[in-house]
């Protein structure tokens, strides 16, 4: 029957607990094998005696299990203990009976646990340190070889008890060369130099091999090898070629497909992103190289056409006679100087200032003499009367006591302003600032709600926004995109906003119509260019601007300040254009402060406001006598515009010498004149029928459905676009490409000196009591440098996406683009971008870092939260100014990527009962998620679930982290959208 084990101090095989009388051994199990008599030591019927408890002492008991010889059968003298000459028959263990006092077949249950063990076979190492400790000792020497600890004067204990080593054997992932039942696994003080590996996380190793500090301790199995479980633990294997090893590994680890691991790896080395990154980037460089090349080929053959073209006409001037036009004349007008704008000669108008002989039309159609025409404005008309259905385009404005007074304002931005403003007709509004221009204007537009008063368009009331697609809007500075060509921005306007019913052949006919007549063929292909590196002149910036909105076809066109920063000759030239545009029937209305006198003339009507109020209305040509009635003079040669300018803003002193010059007075006036009165009677004698007002309604409800895109196909035209952007500032994208490459590199290197082991725990029970220093703060540290290198990275270009186009956004949202078509493509457009970045980033990490973990997974995460950055930057640029975004988008990024709950732990936040807030950023879900992955695969090794327990993550939520990365880079996405809609009032 099985008795327990209970010494104080471990028993130790090696040691010799009798004198030896002859052969013995010591079996695989670590019992005693001794030769000796059957009845008694020295009879000579003889036979192999194991016993496990070497204390009872072999030649003093009976027990444990005999073996018969398969040498001699007596017992002879002087026999040396390593003597081979005769072994035990192993075929048939026996027992002894006491009863019978014979040798019987051996029944398992009578014998101890430690008896049970014995094997009769000899293990030679066993053997060889018994036999030298039992030399040591007849010598009187220190038996070394029976040493239980390397620690001279170390006492081992045992931590593995003989009832659960014989259920669950040594630990996998260790080494337990020397255990058996009868040599427990042991602890031993470590010696002082592996204390100190041990401290600092290392396990200790003599020549290259790990070693425990005692012959029955186990130590881990080393990296670079497996210790299979079916052995027991008791060999140590190679790693062999194509799989890997950390340390402790029960079994090799097969590489993935295309990773380079040979033999010993305790790593592998991913080769096939590394060779695809290399190839993608050399192809990219291929790319650009041969765009250069082919665009420099291109310049040099039509630099060689037109020297061809001017010796022609040099050789053509010598035979007839005639000089040569002198290089002015043919000059490439791309190359002007800032501020210039080409000026047709005089010798007949060009563009549409051909339409300036045709008078104001009075009438909706257009029925206008088209003989003397040029081609391209003749396709100009033909398009505009497609669009508006048979000819009638261009829109009348009337309103009645027009007032807007904002919400908890106390005084009214507009009140009492009655007037009208013709179809085809070139009206300025006029005054000082605060005047109420811009709020009139915005009414008008429908962009503003009044608050008071009735607004008609072509003589028929309703709500003024419906009709903003068919209305056009040339801001003050010329937003437009400076990456595009002037032929592409005015393309993209158009393919927006003109009925979906035409082709695009259709619309390409009508965009170069635009861009003949604004006199812009020989920019078309130029970059517009920015206005601090501008391409083209300032003044065809400006009609580039205009051509966005003539593309659309509107039958008005409000311009604010569209002379503003151009040059005399070049505000000219605009203001000629815009008269000519209004000949042909679109109502053009500008807001314009003092006009030299030369624009001042080509002004069709006037509106001057101060204090939200008329202080005149009516033509150009009435406004010197209508201040004279008032008695104000107006000096020979002057300036009328500078005059009228200096009256409505209360500064006309100079010319009137008495009486009340102050805009109250003005304002008083004109509520008193005979004009005032004729514009309320012609207003009172207007009559619409409910009838008619459907009819209308009905008619422009059917035009209004045809205009513009599908959203579908606006979502197509909007990618495309960020797609040219893209392209066009290549330049942005290297250097992101570069960034993310130095940041995966820097990462990858400060993380190589690990190998791939970042995590050590303590070891399961029984073996916990041999771990080394635990290293449970590397894999969240890791987590931590990811997230703020992507932070980095991706930040501000994240920010470029939106905060460069705000305001060429808000133009088009109001002109009637799709906000939500244009938010999906920019968003869809940066993808590819985030993609690449990612790559480039995720590949020289891993493959400098080797973490143990699949290279799929973690590029899926890392691509997931420059999803999230990319989202939350968005998000900064919706309420940030352009210039401050970037800095407060990576600042912003550094704060979400320290809540990964690496430090502070997320376990130490849990107490503070503010998870919430960690759990709210979307870096804690990936540091969960490197955790989970880096972590829970050593479950058989190390006590996992305690190492979780201290950091505050879970293991097991692969899934639920990525679904919430991705949900909050989508939340944030939304956030951003609504921060577009919005976002122009939250601006700081």
């Amino acid at each position: 029957m099985a008795t327990k084990l209970n010494l104080e101090i471990p028993q130790d095989p090696f040691l010799p607990q009798d004198q030896n009388l002859g052969p013995a051994f010591l079996d695989t199990q670590a019992c005693l094998c001794a030769l000796r008599g059957q009845k008694s030591v020295t009879s000579t019927q003889v036979g192999w005696q194991c016993i496990g408890n070497q204390t009872q002492g072999v030649y003093e008991v009976s027990t444990g299990k005999w073996f018969n010889s398969n040498g001699d059968k007596t017992l002879r003298d002087k026999l040396p203990i390593w003597d081979k000459s005769t072994y035990p028959d192993v075929s048939k263990p026996l027992m002894w009976d006491e009863g019978s006092s014979k040798l019987v077949d051996v029944v398992e249950d009578r014998l101890s646990v430690w008896d049970q063990a014995c094997t009769g076979v000899n293990h030679t190492a066993f053997s060889t340190s018994f036999y030298g400790a039992t030399a040591a000792i007849q010598a009187n020497n220190t038996p070394y070889d029976a040493a239980p600890c390397w620690r001279p004067g170390a006492v081992p204990m045992t931590i593995q008890q003989v009832d659960d080593w014989n259920k669950n054997g040594c630990n996998e992932g260790f080494l337990c060369k020397n255990n058996t039942v009868n040599s427990l696994p042991q602890f031993c003080p470590p010696i002082t130099q592996c204390q100190i590996a041990r401290l600092a996380g290392f396990t200790c190793s003599f020549g290259g091999q790990n070693i425990g500090m005692g012959p029955f301790e186990p130590v881990v199995c080393q990296q670079g090898y497996y210790c299979p479980t079916s052995s027991g633990g008791r060999e140590k294997l190679v790693c062999p070629k194509g799989t890997y090893c950390q340390p402790g590994a029960p079994t090799p680890t097969p590489c993935s497909i295309g990773s380079y691991c040979p033999e010993k790896s305790s790593y592998e080395t991913f080769v096939i992103p590394i060779i695809v990154l290399i190839g993608v980037d050399i192809l990219l460089i291929l790319g650009f190289v041969w765009y250069l090349v082919r665009k420099r080929f291109w310049r040099s053959r039509e630099q060689s056409i037109g020297r061809l073209r001017n010796k022609k006409n040099t050789f053509r001037g010598a035979i007839t006679g005639y000089k040569e036009l002198s290089g002015e004349t043919d000059q490439d007008h791309e190359m002007i100087p800032m501020q210039a704008t080409y000026i047709p000669g005089q010798d007949g108008w060009t563009g549409f200032e051909a339409a300036l002989e045709l008078p104001t039309p009075e009438s909706s159609t257009m029925d206008v003499t088209e003989s003397g025409f040029s081609p391209q404005l003749r396709a100009f008309v033909e398009s505009m009367r497609r669009a508006t259905e048979g000819g009638r385009f261009g829109l009348s404005f009337r309103y009645t006591d027009l007032s807007f007074q904002p919400k908890g304002s106390a005084k009214p931005i507009l009140q009492n302003v009655t007037g009208s403003i013709e179809r085809g007709s070139l009206t300025a509004v006029m005054g000082g600032s605060g005047a109420g221009k811009s709020t009139f204007v915005n009414v008008l537009m429908g962009k503003t709600t009044n608050t008071g008063g009735t607004v008609m368009i072509n003589n028929v009331p309703g709500k003024i926004k419906k009709y903003k697609k068919l209305i056009g809007y040339v801001p003050q500075d010329d937003i437009v995109l400076p990456e595009l060509t002037v032929y592409e921005n005015i393309l993209h306007s158009a393919r927006i906003r003109l009925p979906r019913a035409w082709s695009d052949t259709d619309i390409k006919a009508h965009v170069n119509s635009v861009i003949d007549c604004l006199e812009l063929s020989h920019v078309r292909d130029s970059l517009v260019g920015s206005v601090g590196k501008p391409v083209i002149s300032g003044g065809q910036r400006k009609r580039v601007s205009i051509g966005m909105e003539l593309a659309a076809a509107p039958m008005a066109i409000f311009l604010d300040e569209p002379t503003s920063g151009l040059d005399a000759t070049a505000a000219s030239s605009i203001m000629r254009t815009l008269k000519a545009i209004g000949r042909l029937g679109i109502s053009v209305i500008v807001i314009i402060h003092q006009p030299r006198m030369e624009i001042f003339e080509m002004l069709d009507d006037l509106i001057l406001l101060a204090n939200g109020q008329i202080i005149y209305e009516g033509p150009e040509a009435g406004v010197q006598q209508f201040f004279e009635n008032v008695g104000f003079n107006f000096p020979e040669h002057s300036n009328y515009g500078d005059v009228v300018t200096d009256i409505v803003t209360g500064n006309g002193r100079v010319y009137k010498r008495s009486g009340d010059i102050s805009k109250e007075a003005l304002i008083a006036h004109w509520a008193a004149s005979r004009q005032n009165a004729n514009i309320k009677e012609k207003h009172a004698s207007l009559r619409y029928s409910k009838t008619s007002v459907a009819e209308n309604n009905s008619q422009q409800r059917d035009q209004l459905k045809k205009r513009g895109a599908p959203r579908l196909k606006q979502l197509w035209l909007c990618l495309r676009r960020a797609m040219l952007q893209q392209w066009r500032t290549r330049s942005a994208f290297c250097f992101e490409m570069a960034l993310a490459t130095v940041a995966g590199a820097l990462l990858g290197l400060a993380e190589n000196s690990k190998k791939g082991v970042l995590f050590t725990g303590i070891y399961n029970a029984p073996f916990d009591v041999l771990s080394l220093a635990t290293d449970i703060k590397s894999v969240p540290e890791l987590a931590l440098l990811t997230v703020i290198a992507i932070g980095l990275v991706s930040a501000a270009p994240g920010v470029r996406v939106f905060s460069e186009e705000m305001l060429l956004y808000r133009r088009e949202a109001e002109a009637g683009h799709s906000r939500i078509a244009y938010f999906l493509a920019k968003n869809i457009a940066v993808i590819p971008r985030m993609v690449f970045a990612c790559m480039h980033f995720s590949t020289l990490i891993l493959l400098l870092a080797v973490p143990i973990i699949p290279w799929a997974t973690a590029f899926v995460v890392n691509l997931v939260y420059f999803y999230c950055i990319y989202g939350l930057a968005s998000c900064v640029s919706m309420i940030v100014r352009r210039e401050d975004a970037p800095l407060i988008a990576t600042m912003i990024s550094l704060i979400v990527g320290i809540l990964s709950g690496a430090a502070p732990p997320l376990s130490s936040v849990k107490d503070w009962h503010m998870e919430w807030l960690w759990r709210a950023s979307p870096a804690v879900w990936l540091a969960e998620l490197y955790f989970g992955q880096l972590v829970e695969p050593f479950r058989y090794l190390y006590q996992v679930d305690l190492a979780a327990k201290l950091v505050g993550f879970h293991l097991d939520w692969h899934w639920r982290n990525l679904l919430f990365l991705l949900a909050i880079g989508t939340i944030y996405r939304f956030l951003a959208y609504i921060g577009l809609l919005w976002g122009g009032r939250l601006r700081v």
